[in-house]
């Protein structure tokens, strides 16, 4: 899936376009000899070029990270026992013992200077996946030295990488600058990995008891490393949240799920029921779509919860979930809502890669390290 591969395929369009050229009357044989030869050379130059096509598609929108991610035979789950209704089987972060993660420079150029990547092993959730973060210019100013700073996971939409924010959306390169104008506040930008079933389930980021913790994974485990290996705040007034499509409905759902964990989500071109994927194991019965329906969650809180949350979109594209939940909620809760025009471009990267700055600018205003 790296810049080698898509090389060879363009290098492989090429040639599949002069082997025609060159060999189309120059075949000899028996008649059916020749049209078959004819036949393969056009089956592999339509090959070829679907194969690159595919690759510039998926370079341009961070859909898939692997052969494992594409095929469907990637499983990072060790273990996905009931860990109870608040997703922690009982354990607390402090009564933990310390998490110490291994970093290594990302060697993806797509993603931009400053990355770093650890294969985290969630206690917890049972998920092994991998972890990308990002730290803020500041982080390593000497006058910033006892300084904690706030977090923001982002999530992909699915099929999605966890690449997909720094290498497609290039949230790093675009904050950086404004960071240092002081335009928004330093972020650290937490990047995990969320296609954890391979490219044919989509988990909702839900815990399904016995097959998989995504919701732990995220909420839990994740925070907890990060926690443990940078000078961050652990409050949730510290931390937030921001998805895009499959992502976002991830992200209003933590949010409204976790005030412990998280103050801030952001939903870009989301939405509320689980069966606006079809692949979800979360819209596999209506009592699981029920309860991993941000709307419906907010609805059931017995007392609003005292987050922050930030829904865009197009007229059927997110902005009319966003409305609906901006019409249950009640303070503390708190909902903007931004309607996209239904020119902007559709339900992809481009559209999302825009809002970037304006999202993490109001950010600045909820989150306080």
């Amino acid at each position: 899936m790296g810049t080698p591969f898509f090389v060879t395929t363009i290098v492989l369009v090429v040639v599949a376009l002069a082997l025609p050229l060159l060999l189309w009357s120059r075949i000899g044989g028996p008649r059916i000899v020749r049209y078959v030869a004819r036949l393969l050379m056009l089956l592999f130059a339509q090959a070829t070029a679907i194969t690159m096509v595919f690759v510039v598609v998926n370079n341009a929108n961070g859909l898939y990270d692997n052969w494992d991610d594409l095929l469907g035979t990637g499983d990072h789950v060790a273990a996905a026992a009931d860990l109870g209704k608040d997703g922690t089987g009982g354990k607390q972060m402090k009564d933990l013992p310390r998490v110490v993660q291994k970093f290594t420079a990302v060697s993806d150029g797509r993603m931009g200077e400053g990355v770093r990547k650890t294969q985290l092993k969630g206690r917890v959730s049972g998920v092994n996946g991998e972890v990308y973060v990002w730290t803020p210019p500041q982080y390593d100013d000497p006058r910033y030295k006892k300084k904690k700073f706030p977090v923001v996971e982002v999530l992909p939409g699915f099929p999605g990488s966890a690449k997909a924010w720094f290498g497609t959306l290039k949230v790093n390169e675009q904050l950086r600058p404004m960071m240092e104008k002081g335009e928004i506040q330093p972020f650290i930008i937490v990047a995990p990995r969320t296609t954890l079933l391979g490219s044919k389930v989509d988990t909702g980021c839900a815990n399904t008891p016995g097959t998989i913790n995504a919701d732990t994974w995220l909420s839990f485990d994740v925070r907890k490393m990060v926690v443990d290996n940078f000078r961050v705040s652990e409050k949730p007034e510290a931390w937030g949240v921001a998805g895009y499509s499959a992502g976002a409905h991830c992200a209003a759902k933590l949010t409204i799920a976790h005030p412990d964990r998280f103050h801030a989500g952001v939903s870009l071109s989301g939405y509320n029921d689980p069966i606006g994927v079809r692949a979800s194991l979360t819209a596999k019965t209506p009592a699981l779509r029920n309860e991993n329906n941000p709307l419906k969650m907010l609805k059931r809180a017995k007392t609003p919860p005292p987050v922050a949350l930030f829904f865009s979109g197009s007229e059927r594209d997110g902005y009319r979930s966003g409305l609906d939940v901006k019409k249950a909620a009640k303070l503390p809760t708190t909902v903007e809502v931004k309607e996209l025009p239904a020119d902007a471009g559709g339900h992809n990267t481009a559209v999302w890669k825009e809002q970037v700055p304006e999202i993490f600018q109001w950010l600045t205003k909820q989150l306080t390290a």
